[in-house]
């Protein structure tokens, strides 16, 4: 039997967010991405969307339990689902072990080199804001918008430092914990993100088998 009831891990630049959509499109569940759910009740002024708003608008993290909240009614009545940007800590996987049965966790591992490499090669464009990667999605004239013609910019947050930073902090710290907890419910799967789309793809396709 296929797992349905999906978390999906791993580092910025793995690509965990194109295979959340490509999974939960072959398994006809929905794609919940945390930031876009926080988003969403942000901008629609929920009674959770403008308590996280306090926080954002301090330049804080919105708390685990607030976050976790909006996961647990947007999970409501659920049967299935591909869950992209949360847990981030030992702490939110706790409470959405509570929420809900999560049956494969599948975590995509990339190593430091090719984070750097990957992010550092991300651009966008600073009139409609799409996304580039000069690697893997380059726009079709060299370092211009396809839709605008604008010269694409890099983040300030996308250069080798300040990655390197955010793998650290944001990332590192966190996972380690969290892989043993899954690990200990036998859910946790192993996928090996070096490779080309289609093929990480397979990998996590059969890794829910």
């Amino acid at each position: 039997m296929t797992a349905r009831r999906i978390v999906l891990l791993g580092p910025p630049g793995s690509g965990k967010g194109t295979q959340a959509v490509r999974l939960a499109e072959a398994l006809g569940v929905p794609h919940i991405s945390t930031g876009d759910l926080l988003r969403s009740e942000v901008q629609n002024r929920t009674a959770l969307g403008l308590q996280a708003q306090r926080f954002i608008d301090k330049g804080e993290l919105v708390p685990d339990q607030l976050v976790a909240e909006m996961i647990k009614q947007r999970l409501q009545g659920m049967t299935g689902f591909v869950l992209d940007g949360f847990p981030r800590n030992l702490k939110q996987a706790q409470i959405l072990e509570g929420v809900t049965e999560v049956e494969r966790v599948l975590h995509f591992r990339l190593d430091r080199e090719e984070i750097v490499r990957r992010l550092s090669a991300r651009r966008v464009c600073p009139q409609c804001g799409r996304v580039y990667n000069l690697l893997s999605s380059p726009p079709q004239r060299d370092a211009v918008c396809d839709l605008c013609g604008v010269a694409l910019v890099q983040r300030t947050d996308d250069t080798p430092e300040v990655i390197q930073k955010r793998i650290d902090v944001q990332y590192a710290r966190e996972i380690g914990p969290m892989l043993e907890f899954y690990s200990a419910r036998s859910v946790l799967r192993e996928i090996d993100a070096h490779g080309d789309i289609e093929t990480v793809y397979g990998a996590a396709r059969r890794a829910l088998e």
